[in-house]
């Protein structure tokens, strides 16, 4: 069954752009500016990776409006995808 159609807000798309713009420039900071060590460098690419990849699947594939259902349906692959991420971190590790 269909469900009926709700109304939202829509988001504001140039703060969300702006967001995503200043995160990548946080992370080419992090990259070429910072001297940390290669452990914190990484960790936090990937915590901005992540931050990243939420917004975007959020408001611009517009997940946030939808039902659970199809939320679950985009969120079942990531299990994957994080055993493939460990099998490679593991891989350079030994």
């Amino acid at each position: 069954m269909t469900e009926p159609a709700t109304k939202h807000a829509h988001p504001n798309y140039i703060g969300i752009w702006l967001l995503l713009a200043v995160l990548t420039f946080l992370e080419l900071g992090v990259v070429f500016v910072a001297h940390f060590g290669k452990l914190f460098v990484i960790s936090v690419l990937v915590v901005m990776a992540v931050w990243k990849a939420l917004l975007v699947a959020l408001y611009f594939m517009h997940l946030r409006f939808e039902t659970n259902r199809l939320r679950i349906l985009a969120i079942a692959p990531l299990p994957l995808a994080v055993i493939m991420i460990l099998a490679v971190i593991t891989e350079y590790v030994w």
